[in-house]
This record gives C-alpha cells, structure tokens and sequence, in this order.
C-alpha cells in the first residue's frame, strides 16, 4: 500500500497541497484560500487531493507519513495589526527601548514621517525593579512587590500575552525566568515568553521588539495550529505535524507555537527550500528565485547551491532578528489591481484582489482589472482551462475591467492590458535589482527560477529586462513551495552572544560556548527525532571598531585543534574579503555571537522525472495572443505531454492545469528530463 508525505502552502489566492507517494509519484491538488480560517483551505486543498489520488481524505490521511505546513496566520495579524493585546514586563528605566528603536525611521529623512506605533502602548510597558550587569552578575536584586505590581496591571488590562525582556537577560536568565514562572501562576491560560529563550543576544531594541512580536503572533499562532491539528485528528491523521520556519528548516507542530515569531516567513520559506533542492538535483548552482504567487512576489538568492540568510528584518514594520531566509516581498501578484495612479497615469499594486474577490474574471464580484485579467485579454490564460477546468474564467468580465480603467487613461483596451502586464514586469525586475545588485550580486551570473501559480506568465520578460540568459519553469510551478516544504530537514536554531571586553574569548572557553550550545541543540533535537543529527555551526563576528557584524561559516574549523582563536580569525577574514574584496589583518577582530543550527535529515523525494517513453508532443491547438502590441498565432503545447528531451520555439504557450508559461520570440526552451523547462534567452 502507498504512503504519502504531505506539503501545504497557504496563499494568498490558493492553498496548495502536494503529495509525493512511497513510490516517487507526485501529485498537486488546489483549493481557494479561506482568509478567515486558513484551516479550512487546508483540508478543502486536503480533499481535492484524496479526491485527484481516487481515495476519500480519512484514507489518504491514514496512509500519510507526515504533513509538513507553511503558514501566513503570523505574517498577516503582524500586517493587518490583528495580533494579541499583551503586556511587556521590563527592567525600570527601560520601558520606552521599544518606542525609541535606533533613533531611526524607515525614512530617516522624511521630516513628515510619523514614528512607527509600537507594539505595546505606553500604559502596557510595566517597569520592574531589577539589574543585571552586562556580565550577568546582579545589581539590583528582583523585587518581588514591583514584580506584583506589574502582573496586577496586566491582569486588570485583561491582556492575552506577556512577554518579559529586562535588561542583560541575555547574559544570565535566571531574574526573567522567576518573572515568567510567577506571571504563570497568577494568570493561567495567558501566553508567556521570555527574551532570553527568544534571543539571548546583546542589542536591546531587537531583543525586546522580538520577543514583544512573539507574545503578539504567539496566541494567534498557537490558536490557529491547535485547530488545524485537531480538525485534522478528527478526519484521520495520526502522523506528525510540522511548520516550515523563516531560516528554512521545519519544527514539530509545538515548536512553531512557541516561537511563533519563527513563522512570520514561514510560506515563502518553501519556494527558497524547493530551489536548493532543485539546486542539487542539477538546474544550477547560482539561481535567483522569483516565487509569484496571487498577492505578492517573493524574491531570494540561491548561491553556491545555499540559501542566503538574513537577520533583522522588518514584517509589518516590527523588528524581528531570528535568523531568516533572506527574501524579499513585493506586492505585485496576479490579483494585483491596476487602477490610475497621480498624474493620471497607469499603476499596477500594491493593492490586491486577494481571494476575495479576487480578479474580475474569477465572477466573484470583484471589477477592478488585475493583472490576471489583462493576462486573460491578452489571450495568456485559456478561459476553459482554468485549475483544469475545474473553474471558467470570465472574459467578458475581465475585458470590461480593463476597458473601464482605459476609458480612464484614455487608450485603447489592449493597450491598457499590456500597460498593466509590462508595468508588473518592470515592478518585478526592480524588486530582483533589490535582492541582488544592492547586494553585490550580478544578477547575470544566474538562472533565474520562476514558480508560483503565475511566475510562468512574466519569468522572460523579467529575465531580460535583468539582462540574464536563462529561466526556468518546473513542472511543479503552481505549487513548488508546497514541494519545497518535503525537501527540506529539521532544524533548531541557538545563538548566544559571547561578546566581553572584546577579541575573542580563549580557545577553552570557545570549545566549551560552542560545546554547550550543539548540546543544548541536540537535547532539544533528540525529544524531536531519533535519526541521524548533524550539527553547523557558525558565529557573528565584527572588526573592533566596525558597528554591525557579519555572518562567518565555521565548517573548515578543527575545534580540537591549536590556536583555536586564531582559525575563528582567519576564517573572519576570509569571509570579510569575500564579501568586501578586502580585510584588515591587523585590526582586532571581535565574535559577538555563537551559533549553532542543529539539524535531522528526512527522507526526501526527487524533483518530478520526466518519463523516456513517447516522441515529442504536437501542440494541442493555437491561440491568438498579443505581445509587445503585435498580434500574432502562438501553438499551445501541454506541459505534461512534454517529451524529455523536447524542444520548444517561441512564440508559444505550455499549459499545465495549474500554470501557464509564455515563450515569447526569441526564447528556445527544452523539457529537461528532471522536471523543469530550461528556457535559453536570446
């Protein structure tokens, strides 16, 4: 009997369920997005895919093996401001660290700008009386009547959550985790969450604005996880539950809710997971992922084979500094609204139809012209054929979306549907311009990879406008996140800062840092998975009078080797010299923080084969389409139907029933026999 392993990605537009059997095969199944609930998506996308496998969903269920789900409930009550109300407990003196941020704006020279609302209103920040000493040893001892004080106030406020950040708790825990056991106490039922188990690294206003968003997202999160599991209890699944986190590796269901700030990029994560295992499957060790979906374009550098990594990001203009895949998000998707922009010209997003209504062409009640429509008037997408005919799309409604916005601008209705599909195009370079030119990245030394439900429609035009000269679609595009989320291994993350005086510390008190953390990790690991656990460990290191530190790899490192020290100082300035083209040898070098990421490797399927029986496929019609204001006749081949081997020239269309890629003239693609269109660019 045939088992399954599950990945769910929760979209904006669809939710998308992939299932790869115990035999390699691998199925994609969609469902609309329920906004209100994202579980119940999850198990309509649950039943399509029972229903695509001929089984009812108690039977796929029980021959599951494990679910591994990316969530956007974080993401959206830290955008939409829909988290919990909470109350943060801090050293007296402290309570404004989180108003006060740096001293910076994200416009620092917009005199206008007003400063960012916090998270926690004044009245909710609760002083208590106590110290701690950068090296961990007690100024002020904690007083148990202001402590009292503070929880009183917070129980009359009625908060939901509670987060506890004092000042140096990230050298020693013990002052916060005596706050937290007595908050527990006194309010039962009430999340707790601490700085020094969310991040026990120096820097103030990221420690605290860190932990303030896990108590915010943590009973939303929790809530949420909690129903998904119990809703899929009740219809038969007794295998485990994971979420995919921000850095890319996945957590047991419990995990992800309590640190729930570890999912605010929890659904794009997968996109980034799929490319590195596409990576090793052999399309390419330098690829930039370019993830469009139906609200929003996730963009991500794949270097080396290896996901970039990020720290401190903004989500919802709160600070969030865990570890995290390095993505950037532009609001530009297929339910991205054209409308008139000041002065009367033409602007595409950042609002978006969503799922509800969606694009005028779902009949869904939505009538502004998005860039779906003006894919569909421009003869892109098959009306017929939408979801695999499951759902007709409306032309007629899609056409008197467009020509109302271009009675507005004055042009033509097809000029307009172009105007709106070269815009998103032009949007969408830029936002790879961000991910890699202001990076020191040549965008033209990769490939780039377009996946996401409507990647396919817009990956060449994008691709030039970079000036690269190759893209490519995989078979699984639609839901290529979803796939990524089973391609990818547990992982726990630890970090601990070791900054002192200065320098870096001896090479016994180095071994014994990062001895303790691999054990912290592995012990946390072990209550997760009994399989094969492997630890990498890396640190935070600056030059002594440098401001902001950089991320150093520590695998060539032998830890019981001599001058330990000074192999951490030599692999810093390696790693300073690739980055910046130089190093200074001669300045001191400082380690801030330790890290270790501990990881258990699973089974993993391949990328989806290509079967060698059969010649190349013939076209299954024609379809009349417009490009670049030129009419013209381009033959529709079926992706499935691609032969290995088969070769493509555009102009043409491959469709699929989830995605369809324009070729336009110039590009030559070819069906690669591991699962992807290789387009080459000219």
């Amino acid at each position: 009997m045939l088992t399954y392993r599950i990945g769910i990605d929760v979209g904006g537009t669809f939710t998308d369920v992939v299932g790869i059997a115990s035999d390699g095969g691998q199925i994609l199944a969609k469902a609309a997005s329920t906004p209100a609930d994202q579980s119940e998506g999850v198990v309509n996308g649950l039943a399509n895919l029972a229903k695509a496998l001929g089984l009812d969903l108690a039977s796929l269920l029980a021959r599951t093996e494990r679910i591994v789900h990316g969530t956007t409930v974080a993401t959206n009550a830290l955008l939409e401001k829909q988290g919990a109300r909470l109350a943060l407990l801090t050293t007296e003196g402290h309570r404004d660290v989180i108003e006060m941020r740096e001293g910076l704006k994200p416009e620092r020279y917009n005199m206008r700008m007003p400063a960012p609302a916090p998270l926690v209103p004044r009245r909710l920040r609760l002083p208590v009386t106590e110290r701690l000493r950068a090296d961990g040893s007690v100024l002020v001892p904690l007083d148990p009547a202001s402590l009292d004080a503070a929880i009183a106030a917070a129980k009359a406020a009625g908060v939901e959550a509670v987060a506890i950040a004092f000042l140096h708790a990230w050298a020693a825990p013990q002052h916060e985790n005596a706050a937290a056991e007595k908050v527990r106490a006194a309010m039962p039922g009430v999340f707790v969450t601490t700085s020094a188990e969310v991040l026990p690294q120096i820097k103030e206003f990221e420690r605290f604005s860190t932990t303030a968003v896990n108590a915010y997202v943590g009973p939303v999160v929790s809530r949420y996880l909690a129903k998904l599991a119990g809703r899929l209890e009740s219809a038969g699944f007794a295998g485990p539950l994971f979420v995919i986190l921000s850095h890319g590796g996945i957590a047991p269901v419990e995990e992800a809710a309590r640190l729930a700030v570890g999912t605010a990029l929890s659904g794009p994560a997968g996109g980034v997971a799929a490319a590195v295992a596409l990576a090793k499957e052999g399309l390419g060790q330098d690829l930039i992922t370019f993830d469009m979906g139906g609200t929003s374009t996730d963009i991500a550098l794949i270097v080396g084979g290896e996901a970039a990594l990020g720290r401190g990001r903004d989500v919802g203009g709160e600070r969030i500094a865990l570890e995290s895949l390095d993505i950037v998000t532009l609001g530009a998707g297929g339910g991205s609204i054209g409308h008139l922009g000041p002065g009367g010209t033409l602007q595409v997003g950042p609002r978006s139809a969503g799922a509800v209504p969606g694009p005028a062409c779902y009949g869904q009640g939505g009538t502004e012209p998005t860039v779906t429509d003006a894919n569909l008037v421009l003869g892109y997408l098959d009306p017929a054929n939408f979801l695999g005919g499951a759902k007709t799309l409306d032309l007629a409604a899609a056409q008197a979306a467009v020509a109302r916005l271009a009675a507005q601008l004055g042009i033509a209705p097809m000029a307009c549907a172009a105007g709106i599909h070269a815009l998103v195009n032009a949007r969408m370079a830029d936002g790879v311009r961000v991910a890699t030119v202001r990076r020191g990245v040549d965008p033209r030394d990769s490939a780039l990879l377009a996946f996401g439900g409507a990647a396919g429609l817009h990956a060449t035009a994008v691709a030039r406008e970079l000036g690269l000269q190759r893209a490519a679609v995989p078979l699984f595009a639609a839901g290529l996140s979803a796939w990524g989320m089973l391609h990818t291994d547990l992982r726990y993350e630890l970090a601990q800062s070791a900054i002192g005086a200065g320098g870096i510390p001896e090479d016994a008190e180095l071994r014994r840092l990062f001895d303790s953390l691999e054990a912290q990790g592995r012990s946390r690991m072990a209550g997760w998975y009994q399989g094969e656990v492997t630890a990498k460990r890396s640190a935070d290191m600056r030059y002594g009078e440098q401001v902001f530190e950089i991320a150093v790899p520590l695998d060539g490192i032998d830890w019981e080797g001599p001058d330990l020290a000074g192999q951490l100082r030599a692999a810093f300035h390696a790693r300073h010299r690739a980055l910046f083209t130089y190093d200074l040898p001669e300045e001191e070098v400082v380690l801030v923080n330790a890290r270790i990421a501990v990881v258990g490797a699973l089974p993993m399927g391949g990328a989806a084969q290509r079967e060698g029986a059969g010649g190349p496929a013939a076209p299954l019609g024609s379809r009349r389409i417009a490009i670049d204001g030129t009419a013209l006749e381009a033959p529709v081949y079926g992706f499935d139907a691609l032969a290995p081997g088969q070769e493509i020239a555009g102009p043409a269309l491959v469709e699929s029933a989830t995605t369809t890629v324009l070729l336009r003239p110039g590009d030559a693609a070819r069906m690669d026999e591991r699962g992807w269109l290789d387009i080459a660019l000219h």
